[in-house]
C-alpha cells in the first residue's frame, strides 16, 4: 500500500525549499527599501527566531517565527495576529535569514488567500550585505 507522507524518495528541507520557491514572487533590498522609504502600504513580516530578531531585524517589522505562521494568519485561531489576519488583501514581505523559511512562509501565506505576498531575496543576509539599514534592540 503506497503512503503518501512516506514516499520512497522522501523530501529533503531544499525540495521544500525549491517548491516554494517556484510558486511565490520575490523582491530585492533595494526595491524593498523604496517602498518603505516611499510609506507605501505593506506588512513587513520577519519568520525567523525571536534571538535572530534581537540580533538584528528590519524596521517595523512584525516577527512571527515560521513555526507560528499559520496560526497567525488565522483570524479563527485564538492566539492570532491581528495585523497579519487583516492584511490578506495589502502587499506582505516576508523574510528570514537566507529566503529559505520565508519562501516557505509566503507559499503557505498564498495558500491561506493572502493576494499579494513577496519574499525578500537572500533575506536579511542579503539585506545585511547590501548595507540596508537594520535595527538593533539592546535586551537586558
Amino acid at each position: 500500500m503506497y503512503n503518501t507522507f512516506h514516499p520512497q524518495h522522501p523530501m529533503s528541507l531544499m525540495d521544500f525549499v525549491r517548491a516554494a520557491k517556484s510558486c511565490v514572487k520575490g523582491i530585492d533590498p533595494k526595491t524593498l527599501l523604496n517602498k518603505l522609504s516611499a510609506k507605501e502600504d505593506l506588512l513587513l513580516i520577519d519568520v525567523r527566531e525571536h534571538g535572530e530578531y534581537e540580533a538584528g531585524h528590519i524596521r517595523g517589522a512584525y516577527l512571527v517565527p515560521r513555526g507560528i505562521i499559520e496560526a497567525a494568519a488565522d483570524p479563527a485561531y485564538p492566539k492570532h495576529l491581528p495585523e497579519l489576519c487583516n492584511a490578506r488583501n495589502r502587499q506582505v514581505v516576508v523574510y528570514c535569514a537566507t529566503s529559505g523559511r520565508s519562501a516557505m512562509a509566503v507559499a503557505v501565506l498564498q495558500m491561506m488567500g493572502f493576494k499579494n505576498v513577496l519574499d525578500l531575496d537572500g533575506g536579511y543576509a542579503r539585506w545585511v550585505a547590501d548595507g540596508m539599514p537594520e535595527v538593533h534592540e539592546a535586551t537586558f
